[in-house]
């Protein structure tokens, strides 16, 4: 590979990343607007079916034949898994739960991750180092939760079961879709999966019976406009960059997303609803953001590597480099 195309490798990846990271931090907010006039399956089938539906447009007007590399049979597992209970039972939890909590229980994705990988796919234990990174990260998570948000109070069992339900099949689909698919067919792989992940939750809103108290002209724009937001970069944009993550990243560090998130979501919280941001919370958030260094650049902060830097430094300066 040229220099070019590494360079360009280098900032694709930094973009996607910043997409998972920042974007998907966004949607927590979009989430609680969207939810407030349109029920939570309702909402999230449209936004996975309109996004799979635009994008299987685009991809057609490019191929006759999108879906010709598409491991269907994989596409609805995974699209179960991620668009459908990842995301749709984390939107139903959150009728009934502080966002505080759902956050908390969130970021239990990147351990779980590590945790499937190293039972039922690579069969690798974890680094020391991924440990420790993950550790951090999630005491951080957890001091901005605890400190931005009260968890007292009772919260309902089955919103929470919901929430760890997801957060199981998130993990889950992470892995079973890293060895899907391929690289040449992500977009179309990320159009089926939505597709697919967008019925199961419009199944849901039947069986929930969301559709009997429904009422459409009570919905507001600032749903609209958040079910649109969530179509365009919470979906389109960001689901495409997290499965193209995955074929170039290991899962573990791609399910990093999850504790960078709540800082996202404590930075809005200061913008958009006058939240004070206290020494404690900026604190917390650098733990989290160290946390994720850790797991995402394994292997650059070594003793031998560090090691190797100071005996190399000394001779870097005798030349003058």
């Amino acid at each position: 590979m040229s220099s070019s195309s590494t360079a360009r490798l280098s900032v694709g990846l930094l973009a996607a990343f910043a997409a998972i990271y920042f974007i998907w931090g966004t949607t927590y907010l979009a989430i609680a607007v969207a939810i407030q006039h349109i029920p939570p399956f309702i909402s999230g089938s449209a936004r996975f079916l309109i996004a799979g539906l635009a994008m299987y447009a685009w991809l057609r007007w490019r191929d006759p034949q999108p879906m010709a590399k598409v491991d269907l049979k994989m596409a609805v597992l995974t699209g179960v898994l991620l668009s459908g209970i990842g995301n749709g039972l984390v939107v139903w939890a959150q009728q009934g739960i502080p966002s505080g909590i759902a956050a908390l229980i969130v970021t239990a994705v990147p351990v779980i991750v590590l945790l499937l990988d190293w039972a039922f796919f690579s069969k690798r234990a974890p680094t020391r180092q991924a440990l420790i990174g993950t550790t951090i990260a999630v005491v951080g998570v957890v001091t901005i939760v605890t400190h931005t948000r009260s968890l007292s109070g009772e919260a309902n069992p089955w919103y929470l079961l919901s929430l760890l339900i997801a957060t199981v099949g998130w993990s889950f689909g992470t892995l079973v879709q890293k060895r899907a698919v391929q690289p040449g067919s992500v977009l179309s792989f990320t159009c089926a999966q939505m597709i697919f992940g967008g019925l199961f939750q419009l199944l849901m809103s039947v069986l929930d019976n969301e559709w009997t108290h429904f009422d459409p002209s009570a919905v507001t724009w600032s749903s609209v406009f958040a079910v649109g937001y969530l179509i365009v970069f919470g979906s389109i944009i960001s689901l495409n960059c997290y499965l193209w993550l995955l074929t170039r990243v290991a899962a573990p560090k791609v399910a990093t997303y999850a504790l960078v998130n709540p800082v996202v979501a404590l930075l809005l919280g200061s913008v958009v609803l006058d939240e004070r941001l206290t020494a404690l919370a900026l604190s917390a958030a650098a733990f989290v953001l160290v946390g994720v260094g850790l797991v995402l650049f394994q292997g650059v902060f070594t003793p031998s590597r560090l090691m190797s830097f100071v005996r190399r430094e000394p001779q870097a300066v005798a030349r003058g480099e």
